[in-house]
């Protein structure tokens, strides 16, 4: 079976560190991006079978990002899991309008978020 890979998008530099510390504790190899813009810029050359993103970023945030993949023919499908902060119901419902797979809170789990992402892939 081959290695999945997964785009991680978050402004923060230690949740970048931590979410990928996890994901490769679960075999998944990891590509990094500090915002939306740099995501694009991987998403464009790299093939990613799931893209775990921030809502809130500078030059580009997760609402903008989600519907810019969802508009890339290799991307119209990916999973996209949201990873913030934030709680409020509009913006989980501005996700999911933009094409978001699903919504986690932070802090997460290294367990939960390798349950999750299991099952977001498998479903492939």
């Amino acid at each position: 079976m081959r290695t999945r890979t997964i785009l991680v998008v978050d402004d923060s530099a230690v949740m970048r560190k931590l979410i990928a510390a996890a994901l490769a504790d679960g075999d998944y190899q990891v590509l990094l991006a500090a915002d939306g813009e740099a995501a694009m810029q991987q998403a464009r050359v790299a093939a990613v079978d799931l893209v775990l993103t921030d809502w809130n970023m500078p030059a580009m945030g997760g609402h903008q990002l989600i519907r810019e993949l969802r508009q890339m023919e290799n991307h119209a499908e990916t999973p996209i899991l949201v990873l913030t902060t934030e709680a409020s119901d509009a913006e989980k419902a501005d996700a999911r309008a933009a094409g978001a797979s699903g919504w986690l809170r932070k802090p997460i789990e290294p367990a939960t978020l390798l349950e999750v992402v299991a099952s977001l892939l498998d479903t492939e």
